[in-house]
């Protein structure tokens, strides 16, 4: 059995340096890795990425991160993600990462992800320029994240992105903003690759439990959703059992 911690949207600045950190000190001995679904800073400066950096550095257990949009906001995401990595921490952007948690190859792979809307209900690649980056962005991405996810050589795999790849765990949200906070072509990727467990954040307003079309279970763990520093999942085998901490 895997303990996944995860967590998302921490909105990190220098008002609150240690307020995370000491809401972590129970971690090691309830999860054996902790995720973190982007939106680590406010305003996506390298300043604050050093904040984070700290509120996650040696915590006990392997951090895996991803970015979100409010940390490309200053165009500082570069610096950010070297500031994390010098701190011990992966971060991942269409990429993944294995690692071993008790005999149990752990594989996770994800990035930030995109918009774009959900299967009836999308934007498409016409028209305008603008509308076709739009949708491009999205296409790219999930196709790095699909190749990424069939790439682990593990006994587990993870997706692990800030936008949702389902509408169901934005519920809550006002449906007019659904297509500008997840999209099915991460989804798509998703069913494809096996996953076992699909983490997101963004949705503030959103709902905690949801599944791709394909069954893939989801889960927002944006920290206006959880309501507590992190969420604790069991995963055994290729299954996702009842959450250990809620």
């Amino acid at each position: 059995m895997i303990r996944v911690a995860a967590a998302g949207d921490l909105h990190l600045g220098h008002k609150a340096a240690g307020t995370y950190r000491e809401r972590l000190g129970a971690l090691p001995e309830q999860a054996d890795v902790l995720l973190v679904a982007g939106d680590l800073t406010r305003h996506g400066t390298v300043a604050e990425g050093r904040v984070v950096a700290g509120e996650l550095r040696d915590v006990g257990v392997p951090v895996i991160a991803v970015l979100g949009n409010h940390d490309y906001h200053s165009d500082e995401q570069d610096g950010i993600t070297e500031v994390l990595r010098e701190a011990g921490i992966t971060v991942l952007e269409g990429d993944g990462t294995v690692l071993e948690c008790g005999g149990i190859r752990l594989g996770v792979a994800g990035g930030k992800g995109f918009g774009g809307g959900f299967a009836g209900r999308c934007a498409s690649d016409f028209g305008e320029p603008v509308m076709k980056e739009f949708v491009a962005h999205t296409k790219e991405f999930s196709g790095r994240l699909g190749a990424a996810l069939l790439a682990l050589d593990c006994d587990v795999r993870i997706a692990l992105t800030h936008y949702s790849p389902t509408a169901d765990t934005l519920a809550g949200e006002p449906p007019e903003i659904f297509p500008f906070l997840g999209s099915y072509l991460m989804a798509e990727a998703i069913d494809a690759g096996g996953v076992a467990l699909a983490v997101h954040g963004h949705a503030h307003m959103g709902t905690e439990k949801g599944a791709t079309p394909g069954g893939v279970r989801v889960r927002n763990v944006a920290l206006p959703v959880i309501r507590q520093a992190y969420a604790v999942y069991a995963l055994e085998g290729a299954g996702l059992t009842a959450p250990v901490q809620r």
